[in-house]
């Protein structure tokens, strides 16, 4: 099955490649920043907020889970309006560099603002930014794939993405270690530096949607008049198979979103450094990097639910691990696992609700599984600084827990929507207790 990849879809992944390696220097910098003593506190750092019986430490890792579940609440649960917005309106392109504007100016905040508030501000800018790119890059992705090569060109499109996304804290940890630097007779420090970097990868990425993006063409009968979220299933009993996905793809992301801030807390209890660290967190991206496009085309030609039920068997085991290993290398093996398992459910995902979503609304469809992934970022975030508290093991447990719902809802409510012989099947899934 040769691939037949369309230039501009090659052109969104670059893009959004340079734009997520930016932001990815975040995702490492900002924990290690905050837990820095460059930055304001608040003076309630320290104290604990008592429930009854039950008491939640104010840890700087809980303040560090905030910043990050900041950025995704308010990136996911605005992607359903701008993904609906840019259906009725068909202008892809301005939605993207609106975006990309907005998550530029927040990361140049970083540079001058170092208080824990104004982080906050920066972050909520960048979420709201990230709301506007989101949906619409995957509806063009969607708009521009044909049934029976969906799976590939998202699984293509989401390699680049992560390949950004898996550079990033490589790099990040680098570039935080070797600083102060020296530019143009202004000394900058490690995490200045960082700060900088994400400024000119969303400038770079803004440039590339200018110059090599336009709005696909469309008619008025193509636009969404309709758009709603369905949780039944409307062909049928059970729950509608695009809201079953968004809720596992929540849990899915919860899983591998925990570890970020626990930097501090892992690296003291596997007596590691940042670079380590750097490594461990970018093993489950590299990992979505080298299965992504092979697993999409592979669901293009034997469906999509095999993989999304074998993605998920394996995330089970593999978050789990995450919270008993005692050494740097095998976390470095677990994440690089937990990331085999993500890409086995991730393209295939798209693929399968970009196969259901009717003409003219595949922003609003694919924007529920965006609004998962994004919302699971941001309730990982925060659920790991809350349960670390109660144990490091803790955060781990309930995911893996969680993890389990995810598999149920996918075994039982997901079915097919290709051809399984490698035609494009499209329409209703079939039943989800059957191939």
């Amino acid at each position: 099955m040769r691939p037949n990849v369309d230039t501009r879809i090659l052109a969104l992944a670059l893009a959004r490649m340079v734009d997520a390696l930016a932001n990815s220097f975040l995702v490492v910098v900002l924990p290690l920043y905050i837990g820095s003593q460059l930055v304001s506190m608040p003076s309630f750092v320290g104290t604990t907020l008592s429930f009854g019986p039950v008491g939640i430490p104010l840890s700087t890792e809980l303040l560090i889970g905030i910043v990050l579940s900041l950025f995704g609440f308010l990136n996911s649960l605005s992607q359903p309006f701008t993904g609906s917005l840019s259906d009725r309106t068909g202008r892809r392109r301005v939605f993207l560099l609106t975006g990309l504007a907005l998550v530029a100016v927040g990361s140049a905040g970083y540079l001058v603002f170092t208080d824990y508030g104004s982080i906050l501000v920066m972050r909520a800018l960048q979420g709201i930014g990230a709301a506007f790119t989101i949906p619409v890059t995957v509806a063009l992705v969607n708009e521009l794939s044909g049934e029976d090569e969906r799976g590939g060109n998202f699984g293509l499109f989401n390699t680049f993405r992560l390949l950004g996304f898996g550079t990033g804290p490589l790099v990040a940890g680098g570039v935080v270690t070797a600083g102060p630097y020296s530019l143009a007779g202004v000394e900058l420090s490690g995490f200045d530096a960082a700060f900088l970097v994400a400024v000119v990868g969303a400038a770079v990425s803004f440039v590339l949607i200018v110059l090599l993006i336009e709005d696909p063409e469309r008619t008025d009968s193509e636009a969404a008049d309709d758009i709603s979220l369905s949780v039944r299933n409307p062909d049928g009993s059970g729950l509608d198979p695009v809201f079953a996905l968004g809720v596992a793809t929540v849990v899915m992301a919860l899983s591998i979103a925990m570890y970020a801030p626990l930097a501090n807390v892992i690296n003291e209890r596997l007596d590691q450094g940042t670079f380590l660290f750097s490594v461990q967190f970018g093993a489950t991206v590299l990992a979505n990097v080298v299965f992504q496009y092979p697993i999409g085309r592979l669901s293009d030609r034997y469906g999509r639910r095999p993989f999304l039920v074998g993605g998920f068997v394996l995330l089970l085991p593999t978050t789990l691990a995450q919270g008993f290993v005692q050494t740097p290398g095998l976390m470095i093996l677990a994440r690089f696992l937990q990331g085999v398992a993500v890409a086995a459910v991730f393209a295939p995902s798209l693929a399968l609700a970009g196969d259901l979503a009717k003409a003219g609304q595949s922003g609003s469809t694919l924007s529920i599984l965006t609004m998962g992934f994004g919302l699971g970022v941001a309730i990982g975030a925060l659920f790991s600084g809350v349960l670390v508290g109660f144990g490091f093991a803790v955060p781990f447990v309930a995911a893996t827990a969680l993890g389990a719902v995810g598999l149920l809802l996918v075994y039982t409510q997901v079915g097919e929507t290709v051809d399984v012989d490698g035609g494009g099947g499209g329409g209703s899934p079939a039943p989800a207790g059957g191939d």
